[in-house]
């Protein structure tokens, strides 16, 4: 466990890590006979349980879809795209539906473990948090689903890093992505999806130049 002070030391130079953002776009074309390497995923999915979220409440579950068969499923709802079936691995970011009480009690007995702290030390941070949740109920879903979206940007980021292409999914129906997943029933509800693996080497988008905005019209400073 990192002790609260340590300060992590960069691997590699800022150019690097630069090099990584650039050299990831949206891959088109995945290639079906390669697979990520198991200690490589194991980061991977260790960099989705790290992923930040407000008031730490982690209102997701990140499915990882690796079974052929079910993977075969998913493009027939992924508007006909092919990443889903021909990917390595197949995140499902998933997020809950309401969150209640019982579920905010859970975090909070998890802080004071984990932190070795007194439960009744964190009762006017559980008042902040339920009184949120008390004015935000019309909007729940919606800001559970962009808590999902940071865990996408988390993931993509990591996966350039480590050199593993990815292709982030809006285009999908998300309700037979829920049927197909056993989700139906349960808390969540599939927001997003990322297709993770190698790109194929015929895939003719990897060429293309990034579209950006010019800095000095997308960044501020004041």
């Amino acid at each position: 466990m990192k002790k609260p002070n340590d300060i992590p030391t960069p691997q590699g130079s800022a150019s690097h890590w630069l090099n990584a953002l650039e050299w990831r776009y949206a891959v088109k074309r995945f290639d079906p006979q390669r697979t990520i390497d198991p200690e490589l995923w194991q980061a991977v999915e260790q960099s989705l349980i790290l992923t930040p979220s407000s008031f730490g409440l982690q209102p997701w579950r990140f499915l990882v879809v690796t079974d052929p068969a079910v993977k075969a499923q998913l493009p027939q709802f992924s508007w006909g795209q092919q990443q889903p079936s021909d990917c390595s691995h197949l995140v499902v970011i998933a997020t809950l539906r309401s969150i209640d009480t019982q579920y905010v009690d859970r975090f909070l007995h998890d802080t004071a473990t984990t932190r070795n702290i007194p439960l009744e030390s964190l009762a006017n941070y559980r008042k902040v948090i339920l009184g949120f949740l008390e004015n935000s109920q019309e909007r729940l879903a919606d800001w559970a689903t962009q808590q999902g979206y940071i865990a996408l940007g988390q993931l993509m980021a990591t996966a350039a890093y480590l050199g593993i292409d990815a292709c982030p999914m809006e285009g999908i129906s998300p309700a037979k992505y829920d049927q197909i997943l056993g989700l139906d029933e349960s808390p969540y509800a599939t927001r997003v999806a990322c297709a993770l693996g190698y790109r194929h080497p015929e895939d003719g988008y990897a060429s293309n130049a990034k579209v950006r905005f010019d800095a000095q019209q997308m960044l501020g400073k004041i």
